[in-house]
């Protein structure tokens, strides 16, 4: 095994489900966040080319670091390897569909609720 570990990500975003690898994962000093460094997109010496994957390789191309709210995380793995990067329908209509975001009030903007 590596030194390093390395951690499968598995959280919701714009009604999708992303699985992507990273390096280091830990609580944000941002209240709510949880930051992602060190992202691990596999190798390119295949001939076949997942639509996917290079879509989430070239989202966090020239991302240094990510903060994903923790509502937003499913879990996280810590893997002997990475593996391919995914991003799935998170509709209840597909096959599986038993994933769900957790539900939460939306935070409020400090400004009067007119009646």
């Amino acid at each position: 095994m590596s030194s390093e570990p390395i951690y499968r990500i598995t959280f919701f975003n714009q009604g999708e489900i992303y699985e992507i690898y990273a390096r280091h994962v830990f609580q944000s000093d941002l209240w709510g966040f949880l930051e992602v460094e060190e992202f691990i997109f596999g190798e390119r010496s295949q001939m076949i080319v997942d639509p996917a994957e290079e879509k989430l390789k070239n989202e966090f191309s020239s991302v240094k670091r990510s903060f994903i709210p923790m509502q937003s995380i499913v879990r996280i793995d810590e893997v002997e390897k990475e593996g391919a990067c995914k991003i799935t329908e998170a509709s209840g209509t597909s096959a599986g569909g038993n994933v769900r975001p957790f539900p939460f009030a939306p935070m409020a903007s400090g400004k009067p609720v007119k009646e």
